[in-house]
């Protein structure tokens, strides 16, 4: 297949996860705490389905297939829960707090943002990498700029969602729980624990103890952010 030819591939998968996102999108209630971070995410993803198409990243394939993998792994875990199945720790705090009224808007997105960064983004560079026959190392300079990218909708996302300055009973506990958590830590916490996971990939019994302690640990962190504000 020609570069082109895998581009368009790529970005095929790109394409699916998106007609996903938009089908949940349309389904879920405005509401409810899912519905919050899958309009983030299709933001998000809509984002970089266009900065593949503009020649941003160096490997825009490489790219795309990350970003499909990573898409994927979301969409897995809202499958799961609506089929009954056990989802993943990082994602059962979001869950489970869906329909809670003393939840915020913006601890709804990131709690999802940090379950998926945290937990999701490491394991989807490992499956990439795995697909591609390449190491992480390879696509170190395209990851970074995804992180550039998702800097900038990050503060528009505190932006359109934080409540109005004249919420003050729940301003300040608010801002410090939104404060608290940092995209670009989590960011790269996750690059951290992807090196270490492709490293542990010959050692099935210790790769499966990490993962787990890593779906654990992000999970605990969702349930702080999204701890009821009254």
């Amino acid at each position: 297949m020609t570069p082109s030819g895998q581009l368009t591939s790529a970005a095929t998968g790109v394409d699916s996860v998106l007609a996903r996102m938009r089908a949940l999108y349309a389904a879920l209630p405005p509401e409810d705490g899912v519905a919050v971070f899958n309009r983030v995410y299709l933001k998000v993803t809509e984002a970089l389905r266009g900065r593949i198409a503009d020649g941003y990243f160096p490997d825009p394939y490489a790219t795309a297939e990350l970003g499909t993998v990573f898409a994927e792994r979301y969409l897995a875990a809202v499958d799961a829960e609506a089929a009954g199945r056990r989802a993943p720790a990082c994602w059962r705090p979001l869950f489970q707090s869906r329909g809670h009224r003393g939840v915020r808007p913006v601890q709804f997105a990131l709690a999802g943002i940090n379950a998926h960064v945290g937990h999701d983004l490491p394991m989807a560079v490992v499956d990439a990498c795995e697909a591609l026959g390449t190491p992480p190392h390879a696509m170190r300079r395209d990851y970074e700029r995804v992180g550039r990218m998702l800097g900038m909708l990050e503060d528009r996302i505190r932006e359109e969602l934080m409540p109005d300055g004249d919420v003050r009973e729940i301003g300040d506990a608010l801002l410090h729980l939104a404060g608290a958590w940092s995209l670009d830590a989590a960011r790269d916490a996750a690059w951290d624990a992807a090196q270490v996971l492709w490293r542990l990939r010959e050692l099935p019994h210790v790769y499966a103890a990490f993962t787990d302690r890593l779906d654990a640990g992000v999970g605990l962190v969702s349930r702080c952010l999204l701890t009821p504000l009254n």
